[in-house]
């Protein structure tokens, strides 16, 4: 019988779970929304009880239309921040989204001090959790604190698995640089105990069981949801990228063996990460980040009312010949990789009369596409090598203008995944080599093919949007002066 792996897989609005084969063919797909809410400004918080009902129940329906798998992976949004009592397993507070932007303030005072820590990573979310729960740190041997992959583990484990893997660890701020182990003297500074914290261990490679399923099948891997992509497009050695175009946007490339830097941003605005992890040993990669990417789609259609979903763009965006002097620089939450600007805000350059609907919702995906090109270029200077083909996923990936437009900016070949979540290919490819279905991650991804491979045509105006881009900077000037 064909082997199959069982992949939960938790991204910011709801829980998915699929069952993929042998051939990387998904068999069954079960979904259900959980939904953050945000009781205040720059607050987004999500219910863990909710999230664990619906793990264990997509978990089971895909199971019992899907059968018996030989293993469990688990991707995650990441940083995304939990607190749990150790004996019954209840939450302590309420998990604090990624997004949130709560501690800005307190990494601000703890830059002051010498310590850098940004608002979106774990850390300083665990510290506002564990002041809610234990403000005098009496209790840390009943307490444990994980991110989302760690709840989700806890829960398929019963309670028996208290771990995250490296890829996650490594974004949280709370590891050493090297990924070898968590950095204790930022934990004292932060007052984070280390008994609360969770087991690093690889992010392929068999951890225990999910007793909580039917047949207990083993959980064999844990991966943040930008790297499941990465692997999942078998971007697996230097000179491969994927781009992920959701909400907003992330490039990710793997480097190699070794740290590519410090923990801190590299000179062109990305990010070192562990890109995955086996058998101890860690692959290192680089990652760019747009703020804003699927939401300007968003904003024309539900704050601007110009279209009605985001699938007709590509129509009304090709029934123009070009944007007709139109740019759009998609800053709506500031600029990212490469120019690290929160107070940069989007803009509109070049409207005259005789501009059209047709025309904005052009330069709108033309923008999205010049920002990739922006994130493609900043990874190829900070990695030091050319990548010859970008591989991508996510929504916008489903919209062919775009992807065009995107092949067009970076003037390389676009490959389109075969699924929209790449994620969940990286993540069964990660639990089947640990269980044997496939002998190594070449291998696994080997067994897909892009969905379509998209040629650049004519590059469009780089010089010219780049100039519209600067302008775009420091449109608030108070929060283009965070440096975090």
């Amino acid at each position: 019988m064909e082997g199959k792996v069982l992949v939960v897989d938790v991204g910011t609005s709801g829980v998915r779970a699929s069952v993929v084969g042998a051939a990387a063919q998904l068999h069954e797909v079960v979904y259900e929304e959980v939904l953050p809410s945000s009781p205040a400004q720059g607050f987004v918080e999500f219910d863990p009880a909710r999230m664990k009902e619906a793990v264990l129940s997509v978990a089971t329906a895909a199971l019992a239309r899907a059968g018996a798998v030989d293993a469990v992976g688990i991707a995650n949004q990441r940083a995304s921040t939990l607190l749990w009592d150790r004996f019954t397993s209840a939450p302590v507070g309420p998990g604090i989204g990624w997004q949130d932007l709560r501690t800005a303030g307190m990494c601000l005072m703890l830059r002051d001090q010498g310590v850098r820590l940004a608002p979106n990573q774990s850390a300083t979310k665990l510290a506002v959790l564990l002041d809610m729960a234990d403000p005098d740190r009496s209790r840390p041997d009943e307490l444990c604190y994980g991110t989302v992959d760690s709840w989700v583990a806890w829960v398929l484990s019963g309670g028996a698995l208290h771990v995250t893997d490296h890829t996650n660890a490594a974004v949280t701020g709370l590891v050493l640089d090297d990924a070898s182990g968590y950095d204790l003297a930022r934990c004292e500074t932060l007052r984070v105990p280390p008994e609360v914290l969770p087991r690093i261990v690889s992010s392929s490679g068999v951890i225990g069981e999910a007793s909580a399923l039917p047949g207990a099948p083993p959980i064999a891997s844990l991966v943040g949801d930008q790297q499941g992509s990465l692997v999942g497009q078998g971007c697996l050695g230097p000179g491969r990228a994927k781009a992920t175009f959701g909400t907003g946007g992330m490039l990710d490339c793997t480097t190699g063996p070794n740290p590519p830097g410090a923990a801190a941003r590299t000179a062109h605005g990305c990010f070192p990460i562990v890109a995955w992890s086996q058998g101890g040993r860690l692959s290192w990669g680089l990652e760019a980040v747009m703020l804003s990417a699927g939401s300007c789609v968003e904003w024309l259609r539900d704050d601007l009312g110009i279209i009605s979903s985001a699938s007709e763009t590509a129509e009304v965006a090709s029934s123009v010949p070009d944007s007709a002097g139109v740019f759009f620089v998609p800053a709506l939450l500031g600029l990212g990789t490469p120019v690290w600007d929160f107070g940069a805000r989007g803009t509109i350059v070049g409207l005259t009369r005789g501009a059209t609907r047709a025309h904005l919702v052009r330069a709108v995906l033309e923008g999205v596409a010049q920002r990739g090109a922006d994130l493609l270029e900043a990874a190829e200077a900070d990695a030091g090598f050319a990548i010859e083909r970008l591989a991508v996923d996510g929504g916008m990936s489903e919209n062919p203008f775009f992807v065009q437009a995107l092949a067009d900016s970076c003037g390389r070949p676009v490959e389109v995944a075969p699924v929209t979540e790449a994620t969940t290919l990286g993540a069964a490819f990660l639990a089947g080599t640990a269980v044997g279905l496939w002998p190594d991650l070449e291998t696994a991804a080997g067994q897909t093919a892009p969905r379509a491979i998209v040629e650049p045509g004519r590059r469009p105006d780089r010089e010219r949007w780049l100039d519209v881009r600067r302008r775009a900077e420091r449109a608030v000037p108070e929060l283009s002066s965070l440096e975090f």
